[in-house]
């Protein structure tokens, strides 16, 4: 075990977080932290990284136990140093020693001392255990996993947005390789490529890893427990986000017919006490049920799930056959060009996911389909369409000095009141929240109001740039629901996988400054790229080994060319010392065919070590496993370059 939180209360001010929740943390646990928003899941983190102390019973932890923890505070770190540099600050220890070397280094050449010959030879060691020599790489690989090129390398810190920041900083923490790895929602800073890149960096994570997320995808691809926080309770499930929602459901109805079941008990008691507490001959037995009654252990009253608020849209005319079409359309930023000559064409009920990398231009082609940014080329605006564009920049129109439900009120949607402060609800305001003015939110909270004005503005063509950044889960499941019902038509940006797999019928990507179409959905468009990279690998495979039959065969011919024998041509000396050299080379050169074999085998043997699930829960194993790998690719790198000299020498001796 590597944290237990036991019988902990916590308050924060005079609420409580959590009250007598108990949560055991151990080695391979990969934990989903969930809860609506408000109720403390940010906060519990920072219990257990001993941020805050707790009012009631303990949270222990293993002797020496390192904890990482990613969150929105990290924003404060500045650094004018380049981020590989800043990376490489997780290697704290390494970077000392790599100084220490390099004093001694210098000391060396005016002092020769075996003292010092030997504080040397002892630091070159630990710094070799501690991979100190890959460091530099191991950096270099994280950042560009998470999205930056290998030219931003050497770019400083402080150049980059807050959102780049993040990944730096992110990167920093997966290199230190903490115990317990804590992540307050990750996902918000990456694009879907590096969301691909850090999954399969964490499912071969050593230590363990718990995520606060509103990602339900990465959720479901990430965890092996879920620890939902919800009436300052813990309450743990096993398996992913849809198994909870499963075991959820099954504990509801469960709880349900429990509590019903006690309800009708209850009554019958008291209706047995109320009429015969009053009769001598059953006085006694009324006062023995009212006294269970007071000793029962009461069953609470489920509550009503997620809010069943429907989200609705209301299109005031029917455009169409063909929304928007682009002709030809260039767009350059300076040297960077997001479009060179590219057409599309949006057609009445097209729900179009714009999918990529950042920096491709999405947002940008969203600004081009909607008009407001110049570029070279067409676009022709079908008939009758009436377009609603959510972004970031939205934010500025909203009136400051306005109250949110004014806000709604006056764009003139026809709607009532009630159905109003519905709406806002499920956009996460809720009683007198509707009354704050615009101007005292925060970026997210003024970011929902503009997505709610949207949704009322009667609109048959919808420009969603990142709708679900600022909602919880059970409001991005109210505005899938909502855009399944939605008649129109639609082109949205979100790096929310889960949402794109229930709301796109199309894919477009940019490619080379080509808008390139995929006609399925993004679960479908997913299966196509993973036949695509198969096909790849397996044309790569077959490519590398039909070389590799080539060089062996002809290496194989041209030893066989020159065969030895003990009898030399005609008239040719025998050369004893000649001889017994090739005799020796030939049998190095076998033995070292033997090596290559036997490590080879030894690789293989430990790669399906290596995917084995069960390995990663003894982190002893793992890092034994682990190591024996590494070991094994020096020996073959190292054997395969004394095979080719070997071979090299033995042609020499044959010619």
């Amino acid at each position: 075990m590597l944290i237990a939180l036991q019988d902990i209360t916590f308050e924060f001010g005079a609420r409580a977080i959590v009250e007598d929740a108990s949560w055991h943390i151990v080695p391979g646990d990969r934990v989903g932290l969930i809860g609506m928003n408000g109720t403390g899941k940010s906060t519990l983190l920072r219990v257990i990284n001993g941020e805050y102390s707790v009012s009631k019973g303990s949270v222990n932890k293993i002797k020496n136990l390192s904890l990482g923890f990613f969150n929105q505070d990290l924003l404060s770190f500045e650094s004018d140093d380049s981020i590989l540099e800043v990376g490489m600050t997780a290697f704290e220890e390494a970077q000392k020693l790599e100084k220490d070397i390099e004093r001694i280094t210098k000391e060396l050449e005016h002092d020769q001392s075996e003292a010092l010959l030997i504080e040397f030879s002892d630091k070159l060691h630990e710094f070799e255990a501690m991979d100190g020599y890959n460091m530099r790489h191991r950096s270099a690989q994280v950042l560009e996993g998470l999205g930056f090129s290998t030219a931003d390398l050497e770019r400083p810190y402080n150049q980059f947005s807050g959102g780049w920041r993040m990944r730096v900083l992110l990167a920093k923490l997966i290199l230190q390789q903490p115990d317990v790895l804590m992540l307050d929602e990750p996902t918000n800073h990456l694009d879907l490529p590096s969301i691909e890149w850090l999954e399969k960096y964490l499912q071969s994570y050593n230590g363990a890893v718990i995520i606060v997320s509103h990602d339900r995808y990465f959720l479901d691809r990430m965890v092996n427990k879920i620890v939902e926080l919800y009436q300052q309770q813990l309450h743990h499930y096993a398996g992913n986000y849809e198994d909870y929602e499963v075991e959820k459901e099954l504990r509801r109805e469960m709880q349900l017919r429990s509590y019903e079941n006690q309800q009708e008990y209850i009554r019958q008691q008291e209706r047995f006490i109320e009429r015969f507490k009053a009769k001598a001959s059953k006085a006694a037995q009324a006062q023995s049920a009212m006294k269970r009654l007071d000793k029962i252990d009461r069953i609470e009253q489920v509550d009503g799930g997620p809010s069943k608020i429907r989200i609705s849209f209301n299109a005031d005319k029917t455009p169409g056959k063909i929304i928007a079409t682009l002709t030809e359309v260039s767009k350059k930023f300076g040297s960077l060009t997001i479009l060179n000559k590219a057409s599309a064409e949006i057609s009445r009920g097209d729900k179009i996911a714009l999918i990529g990398a950042n920096g491709k231009g999405k947002s940008t082609l969203l600004r081009l389909i909607a008009g407001t940014d110049e570029m070279e080329g067409e676009r022709t605006p079908g008939h009758n369409v009436v377009t609603s564009f959510y972004a970031q920049h939205q934010l500025e129109s909203l009136d400051l000095n306005s109250e949110i439900l004014d806000e709604l009120k006056n764009c003139g949607s026809g709607r009532s009141e009630v159905e109003l402060r519905n709406l806002l609800g499920c956009f996460l305001f809720t009683g007198d929240d509707v009354y704050k003015k615009i101007r005292i939110l925060s970026g997210g909270e003024k970011a929902r109001v503009a997505l709610a004005k949207t949704i009322i503005s009667q609109a048959n063509f919808l420009l969603l740039d990142e709708p679900t950044n600022h909602l919880d889960m059970n409001s991005v499941q109210m505005l899938i629901d909502a855009l399944s019902k939605f008649d129109g038509t639609y082109v949205l940006v979100s790096h929310d996988r889960y949402f794109v797999s229930q709301t796109a019928n199309k894919i477009w990507e940019i490619v080379d400054g080509e808008i390139k179409e995929f006609k399925g959905t993004y679960t479908e468009w997913e299966d196509f790229k993973k036949r695509q990279q198969e096909t790849l690998k397996q044309q790569a495979a077959a490519n590398k080994q039909a070389a590799n039959g080539e060089n062996n065969e002809s290496k194989k011919k041209e030893v066989k060319a020159a065969p030895v024998t003990n009898t030399p041509a005609k008239g040719v000396p025998i050369d004893k010392d000649k001889k017994k050299e090739l005799q020796k080379q030939q049998r190095q050169f076998q033995l070292l065919e033997e090596q290559l074999a036997g490590l080879n085998e030894k690789k293989a043997s430990l790669e399906t070590a290596l995917n084995n699930p069960e390995i990663y829960a003894d982190k002893k194993r793992f890092q034994q496993v682990e190591s024996e790998y590494a070991q094994v690719g020096r020996d073959l790198k190292k054997t395969n370059e004394e095979y080719e000299k070997a071979f090299e020498k033995l042609m020499e001796l044959e010619g």
